[in-house]
C-alpha cells in the first residue's frame, strides 16, 4: 500500500475547514443562545418587576379601600355633624381610574347621607310640630281656666297658689313654643303694637328664677314700642337669652337687663350675667346659631340628645323677622353679654296715656311658615356646651311680673305692674275667635295632608 501524501493533505485540509466551520457555527450558536438567554433573563426580570408592581398596587388599592371604609366614610359622617371632625384624604392620588372610583364612592356616600338625614329631620320636625300644636292648645285652655279661677277667687292664699300654677303653665308654654319654632311653626301669639318694657316684662314672667332679673330702663321719654308682628318674636328671643343667663349663673347672682336706644335709632336689650362665660368653641357655635344665617338648613338631629333648642329658636326668629342677636361679648361681671338689637323698622311710638288693648283682643293671624294650625308656641331646651338653658324646675313663685302701660302721670321705670281687669264677655268672645281660628287651621292642614297623600 503506497502512501498518497497529497490525498492526506487534502483530507486533512478539508477536515480542518469543516472543523473551523463547525467551530464558527458553534460559536455563533452559543452567541445566539447567550443573547436569547440574556433577553429571557431581562424579560423574566421585567415580568418579576411588573408582578411586584402589580402586587404592590393591589396592596395599595386594598389599603385605600380599607382606609375608605374604616376612616374616610365615618369621618365624613361626623363632619356633617360638626366641622371639628376632619375628613382624611385619599391614600392614592395618582389620578388613576381606581382613585377616581374611590372618590366617587365617597361622594355618593356623603350625598346619600345628607339626603337621608334631611328626610329623617323633616319627619322629626313634622312629628314635633304636631305634638307642640296639641300641647299648646291644651295649655292655652288651661291658661283660660286659670284666669277664670283667679278672677273668681276671694281667698288670698288660694289666689297665691293660682298665681304659682299660672307661672308654671307659662314655663311649659315657653318650652313648647321654643320647640314649635325650631320645628317650623310660628311663635303663635299675635300681639298689637306693644310697649317695649311690657314685652320684656312678659318675657321675664315666663322664666323660673325671674326674681333674679333686674331691669334698668335708659330709654328716652316717650312710648317706645315694637310693632305687633315682631312683639312676640322679640319676647321669645328675650326670654331665651334671659333664661340662658339665669341658668349659667349661680342662684344668688342677679341678671342685669338694660333697655337703651342707640344713636342710629335702634333699640337694644342688653343682658349681662355673672356666670363662668363660654368657651371659644361654644361662643362660635352660639353666634352661628343666633345669627339665623343657616336657619333654613339647621337639623334638629344636630342639636343634641335631648335637643337644645334655645339658640336655634332665636336664630329662626332672627331670620324670619329681621332683628339681630349677639352672644359673643363678655359682661362686666366676667360672664356673657347678650344683646338683642331691634332695628327702626320694627319700632313704633305708643301713646303712654292711652288705655292698653286687651291681651285677649282678636288679631289677624299671619300665615305660618309651614302648614301648621295657627296655635301659639313656646321655647324648648338649649344645646349642650352652648350655655343654652334646659327646662326650669318648678319652684315657689312670689310676686310674678305684671304687665301694663305706664300712665301719663307716672314715669316709673319699674317693670313690675298690675294687670288691668279683664272683661269676661270680651275674653269669651276673643277665646271663641281663637278656637275658630285653630279649627280652621286644622281643617286646612288636614286638607293639605289629604292632597299630598
Amino acid at each position: 500500500m503506497t502512501s498518497n501524501p497529497e490525498a492526506a493533505v487534502a483530507v486533512l485540509g478539508a477536515t480542518t475547514v469543516v472543523g473551523a466551520v463547525a467551530v464558527a457555527a458553534l460559536a455563533r450558536s452559543r452567541a445566539v443562545l447567550s443573547r436569547r438567554y440574556a433577553a429571557l433573563s431581562r424579560q423574566n426580570d421585567e415580568q418579576n418587576q411588573a408582578l411586584a408592581a402589580l402586587q404592590a398596587r393591589e396592596k395599595a388599592q386594598l389599603e385605600e379601600l380599607r382606609h375608605l371604609v374604616n376612616s374616610r366614610l365615618p369621618a365624613a359622617a361626623l363632619h356633617l355633624i360638626s366641622d371639628h371632625h376632619p375628613v382624611p384624604g385619599a391614600l392614592l392620588n395618582d389620578g388613576s381610574d381606581y382613585a377616581a372610583q374611590i372618590q366617587a364612592v365617597h361622594d355618593l356616600f356623603v350625598e346619600t347621607l345628607v339626603s337621608e338625614r334631611g328626610r329623617i329631620d323633616s319627619a322629626a320636625r313634622a312629628a314635633l310640630r304636631g305634638a307642640c300644636t296639641a300641647i299648646q292648645a291644651q295649655s292655652f285652655r288651661l291658661q283660660t281656666l286659670i284666669d277664670e279661677l283667679q278672677r273668681d277667687c276671694r281667698d288670698p292664699e288660694v289666689l297665691k297658689e293660682y298665681f304659682r300654677i299660672d307661672q308654671l303653665n307659662e314655663q311649659v308654654l315657653r318650652l313648647v313654643q321654643k320647640a314649635a319654632i325650631v320645628s317650623g311653626s310660628w311663635p303663635g301669639l299675635v300681639r298689637p303694637d306693644t310697649h317695649l318694657p311690657d314685652v320684656v316684662a312678659g318675657a321675664t314672667s315666663r322664666l323660673h328664677g325671674f326674681e333674679r332679673i333686674q331691669v334698668h330702663t335708659k330709654l328716652p321719654s316717650g312710648g317706645v314700642g315694637i310693632v305687633g308682628r315682631a312683639a312676640e318674636p322679640v319676647a321669645v328671643a328675650c326670654a331665651e337669652l334671659m333664661a340662658n343667663a339665669l341658668e349659667s349663673s349661680r342662684g344668688d347672682l342677679a341678671v342685669e337687663v338694660t333697655l337703651l336706644q342707640t344713636d342710629n335709632g335702634s333699640v337694644c336689650i342688653q343682658i349681662d350675667d355673672a356666670g363662668k362665660g363660654m368657651t371659644r368653641e361654644a361662643v362660635a357655635r352660639g353666634a352661628r346659631l343666633v345669627s339665623g344665617e343657616n336657619a333654613a338648613n339647621l337639623l334638629i338631629t344636630e342639636l343634641g340628645d335631648p335637643p337644645a333648642l334655645g339658640f336655634a329658636a332665636i336664630g329662626q326668629l332672627v331670620a324670619d323677622h329681621g332683628f339681630h342677636v349677639s352672644v359673643d361679648q363678655v359682661s362686666p361681671y366676667g360672664g356673657v353679654r347678650a344683646v338683642l338689637a331691634i332695628p327702626k323698622h320694627l319700632l313704633t311710638t305708643i301713646d303712654e296715656t292711652a288705655e292698653p288693648p286687651s291681651a285677649m283682643a282678636a288679631m289677624p293671624v299671619p300665615a305660618p311658615r309651614t302648614p301648621v294650625p295657627p296655635v301659639a308656641a313656646v321655647p324648648a331646651e338649649p344645646a349642650e356646651g352652648l350655655r343654652d338653658v334646659s327646662a326650669p324646675s318648678p319652684r315657689d313663685a312670689s310676686a310674678l311680673p305684671q304687665r301694663r302701660r305706664r300712665s301719663g302721670s307716672s314715669r316709673s321705670r319699674s317693670l313690675t305692674r298690675a294687670a288691668r281687669p279683664v272683661d269676661p264677655e270680651e275674653a269669651g268672645t276673643a277665646w271663641g275667635d281663637f278656637e275658630q281660628a285653630v279649627a280652621a287651621g286644622r281643617d286646612d292642614t288636614d286638607s293639605e295632608n289629604k292632597d299630598k297623600s
